[in-house]
């Protein structure tokens, strides 16, 4: 079953992005995806600066925690817990041919950062599309 995906936030550009919405989205321990234009993105003559952010909810599974009370009661605990991390996901990513290792990682954010050059048909000058694609855990707390 597919992720639920919500892309209302994006405007759409960004090929890498969608590669790697659609990537996070067939995962089974993803339960959601948020995809967001961040507030970076630019653009000029020379160079289209294009900066995204994906945010995933994890899916979780019920485990009961048995426990006892001062020592005498026995007490059962439901506990939910998430069937995967960024770190997993950092390391699924850094494992899939198309994607390989993030530019940048740590506990909170996974960050790829791609160029190519981009000659529309009929000019005979280009531009460079730089795009940036930040994903986080949703849920957890601003980095700013």
């Amino acid at each position: 079953m597919a992720a639920e995906l919500d892309a209302s936030n994006w405007s759409g550009e960004g090929d890498f992005t969608q590669q790697l919405v659609d990537w996070c989205a067939d995962q089974p321990a993803v339960a959601a995806v948020r995809v967001e234009d961040a507030p970076a993105t630019r653009s000029d003559v020379e160079y289209n600066f294009v900066s995204n952010e994906i945010y995933l909810r994890f899916e979780t599974r019920a485990r009961v925690e048995r426990g006892r009370l001062w020592k005498v009661l026995p007490i059962n605990r439901t506990v939910e817990e998430k069937l995967t991390t960024l770190g997993a996901i950092e390391s699924d990513l850094t494992s899939a041919e198309e994607f390989g290792p993030p530019d940048y990682a740590d506990e909170g954010m996974i960050q790829y950062l791609r160029t190519e050059k981009i000659i529309p048909p009929y000019q005979t000058k280009g531009y460079k599309l730089i795009e940036l694609v930040r994903i986080y855990e949703a849920g957890t707390p601003s980095r700013v």
